[in-house]
């Protein structure tokens, strides 16, 4: 059940670079997790884009300046090793900045923040969902795949 949010001031990204820089936010996070690119596994990772007025954005206090993006990622604990944050962040990154038009050169911009909500602190339809439920869900999807491929 990861979640995506995307935080960036208008005209960072061209409206016609969002919906194709969320799907792939959303490709890459389930590959991180090691998830199964399936329907089910889609529809619960949810990407949000908000975009802010400019003068929301302070640098140092201060308004103004290039624009600057924040990706935040929430995850359920145990769902990426170390390893696995490392190259979703600079995936994220990449993905980003290949979006806004920008350089490598101005990964400075993109900061990727990764929260991991404690097993048991997650909830959807009304009930708590374990990172277990999610494993085991997992294994089906794939059991699934492999049993009508």
């Amino acid at each position: 059940m990861p979640m995506i949010e995307l935080t960036y001031p208008k005209g960072a990204i061209a409206p016609d670079a969002r919906p194709e820089l969320l799907e792939e936010l959303a490709t890459k996070l389930l590959a991180a997790e090691k998830a199964p690119d399936t329907e089910f596994f889609r529809s619960i990772t949810w990407v949000y884009a908000n975009e802010i007025d400019a003068e929301d954005l302070a640098v140092g206090g201060r308004p103004g300046g290039e624009p600057r993006f924040r990706v935040q990622i929430t995850v359920p604990d145990g769902a990426l090793s170390d390893r696995r944050k490392g190259i979703l962040v600079d995936s994220v990154n990449q993905a980003v900045l290949g979006a806004a038009g920008l350089p490598e050169s101005e990964g400075l911009r993109v900061w990727t923040l990764i929260r991991e909500v404690p097993d048991g602190n997650w909830g959807a339809a009304g009930q708590q969902v374990r990172y277990q439920q999610l494993v085991e869900a997992a294994a089906a999807e794939r059991e699934g795949a492999a049993a009508t491929a």
